[in-house]
């Protein structure tokens, strides 16, 4: 067995393992509801309570960490600068078209999530919910995703750092598998290698308006009009182009298609 120092995000409760509020955050939340005076523990309507509010607190963290929505919304909000309309789509458009291409793209992953791990948790009886059983059939679909989105872009060096800073020697983490990365590795890795595809893809879609603003650029000077700014000449002739190639379809295609689709296992 590899042992490795591991970085404690919360001090844990009386008799809970520390490493399980991260391994099992669901557990975790029950275990906090046993050490309430008058709670016994159980999963009843005020814990069911405190149990979606966590989750909901949560769910924005993990919809950006472990999801294509860092990819597809950098990418959009790139377009828009590269584009030149300022503050049009509105960043809320911007997030919203993000968020559901996220859905879609990830379609197959978060059903996979919801059959194997939050179905039959609110399907069993309340007394017989294993929260562990439950995290692991959602943590799996998820994991497999991210794994999948990094083997693809070829970015394992972010997962070697993190496994570096974690206190991983060289040889340690020649005699890794997969399913000895933890999620703290795991997430930040995944991040990094999103961050890379985003600015890659968004770069490929600059270059055709860079193109066009040197061109204005060039021909404003040529005509001394160097006070003109060109960006007022410029983007009639960006959005004439997008337009006419119908740039959204292509920009939200290409995104989908950059996404490996991976289902439950």
């Amino acid at each position: 067995m590899i042992s490795a120092p591991r970085f404690m995000l919360a001090q844990s409760l009386p008799g809970v393992d520390p490493a399980s509020q991260l391994e099992n955050p669901i557990g975790f939340v029950e275990a906090a509801a046993q050490a309430v005076p008058g709670m016994d523990g159980s999963t009843s309507a005020p814990i069911s309570i405190v149990l979606l509010l966590t989750v909901l607190t949560l769910a924005p963290a993990i919809l950006i960490l472990c999801t294509s929505f860092t990819r597809f919304v950098v990418v959009l909000g790139l377009l828009r600068q590269a584009i030149g309309t300022q503050g049009l789509p509105p960043s809320q458009v911007v997030v919203g078209l993000s968020l559901f291409l996220t859905f879609v793209a990830m379609s197959p992953t978060l059903e996979a999530m919801w059959s194997d791990g939050v179905r039959p948790y609110l399907d069993a009886p309340v007394g017989e919910r294993d929260s562990l059983a439950a995290w692991e059939g959602v943590k799996q679909p998820l994991r497999n995703f991210m794994i999948a989105q990094i083997r693809g872009a070829e970015n394992e060096s972010s997962v070697e750092m993190m496994l570096n800073f974690q206190g991983y020697d060289a040889d340690a983490r020649a005699g890794m598998e997969w399913k000895d990365v933890d999620m703290v590795a795991l997430i930040p890795a995944f991040v990094l290698s999103e961050l890379k595809i985003a600015f890659l893809i968004a770069f490929r879609i600059y270059l055709p308006f860079l193109v066009i603003d040197m061109v204005v650029s060039s021909l404003l000077i040529s005509m001394g009009m160097m006070m003109l700014p060109p960006v007022f000449i410029s983007l009639p002739f960006k959005l004439l182009l997008f337009v006419v190639a119908d740039g959204w379809t292509l920009v939200a295609g290409s995104l989908m298609e950059s996404v490996v689709r991976v289902g439950g296992g």
